[in-house]
């Protein structure tokens, strides 16, 4: 297709509340440049980073300069949007033009930007500009074809949710006879994970709300305990193999009682509170692992496609939002009263 000049968006003009995403219609079309596609986005997901990002929650000072991923100064105004899939509509130099016309998931942390290498990650949405428009430009090595029947909504719930869970847990080796606690589990990379660690044959066991209890179980978990329950009591110390945690705050040091000598810790979120207490006796004296997890590693985002194609895992979306009302979206987002993911329709 011939790109035209403008396109639909929503632009982040500044850290703040809601009032500061502004509804274009007049944002410039992205053109490819070398080793770049164009994809048309037909859905986004909405996600915790689009709100932390917008409030300023990812830098430690005041004047929210380092408020990214990277710890980089955004630039506003900015297109958020890290999920995305979509339709490759144009490519640049040293891109076939067989691409054009694949259905694609992007893959939302980014080793190339501008046709460079990058030295630190970006992420799609915060250090560039992102899905929640009608175009978005990325390096061809990040949109990565899927043939899959789901809904563009359906794939759109994918990407940033999934791809960090299965990060989680290729760097904590979650593997078959496992024992993995997962905490946060009815959000979007909590239920992501539960469902990844029940397809890598580990005994999944779930911290979530009563409410939610019984539809946690039916994605794989063997078990749920309670968002207020101790842990310790209610699966004994030294029980679990593998903690895959979204939630930090002031129970954390349950979570290194729980798991066993040589047990692994991989965390991606600290939706209780990001200070938390450590004894560090118990990490030494248990020999645990610690891992940190953001940047994914080099093959998660491709094998994450394959077991979407194979039907290992499937979507799971509370509800679907036309783009302009983003604002109404993360407010729903926020209310937690969803499992899984809430998805903005761009097409």
């Amino acid at each position: 297709m011939t790109l035209p000049e403008t396109m639909r968006g929503i632009v982040l003009t500044g850290h703040g509340g809601p009032e500061m995403l502004q509804w274009r219609t007049d944002l410039p079309v992205p053109r490819p440049g070398t080793r770049d596609v164009v994809v048309r986005v037909a859905a986004a997901g909405v996600n915790n980073t689009d709100i932390n990002t917008r409030i300023g929650w990812y830098s430690k000072n005041a004047a929210a300069e380092d408020a990214s991923w990277s710890g980089r100064p955004l630039t506003f105004p900015r297109i958020q949007g890290a999920d995305v899939c979509g339709h490759v509509v144009a490519v640049g130099d040293g891109v076939s033009a067989a691409r054009i016309g694949e259905r694609v998931l992007i893959e939302p942390c980014l080793r190339e930007v501008n046709g460079a290498e990058l030295p630190r990650p970006w992420y799609l949405g915060s250090e560039c500009d992102g899905g929640f428009a009608d175009f978005v430009r990325v390096a061809s090595r990040h949109a990565h074809k899927i043939d899959s029947s789901l809904s563009d909504a359906d794939l759109a719930s994918f990407p940033c949710s999934y791809s960090t869970a299965e990060n989680m847990l290729t760097r904590a080796k979650v593997q078959q006879g496992d024992t993995v606690l997962v905490t946060g589990a009815s959000g979007g990379v909590g239920s992501a994970a539960v469902q990844l660690a029940k397809a890598r044959g580990a005994k999944v066991i779930a911290v979530t709300g009563a409410a939610k209890a019984d539809a946690i179980r039916q994605l794989g978990a063997a078990k749920t305990i309670g968002r207020n329950e101790d842990p310790v009591r209610e699966l004994g110390p030294d029980s679990i193999d593998v903690v895959i945690d979204l939630v930090a705050g002031p129970g954390w040091p349950a979570l290194l009682d729980v798991l066993r000598p040589g047990g692994r810790y991989a965390v991606a979120g600290a939706i209780a509170g990001p200070l938390v207490e450590l004894d560090v006796r118990t990490l030494y004296l248990k020999d645990l692992s610690f891992f940190g997890c953001t940047v994914l590693e080099p093959d998660v985002f491709g094998n994450l496609v394959g077991r979407i194609e194979r039907g290992d895992i499937g979507p799971l979306v509370a509800a679907t939002f036309p783009l302009e009302e983003i604002a109404r979206a993360q407010e729903a987002f926020g209310q937690k009263n969803h499992i899984g993911k809430i998805v903005l329709q761009i097409e």
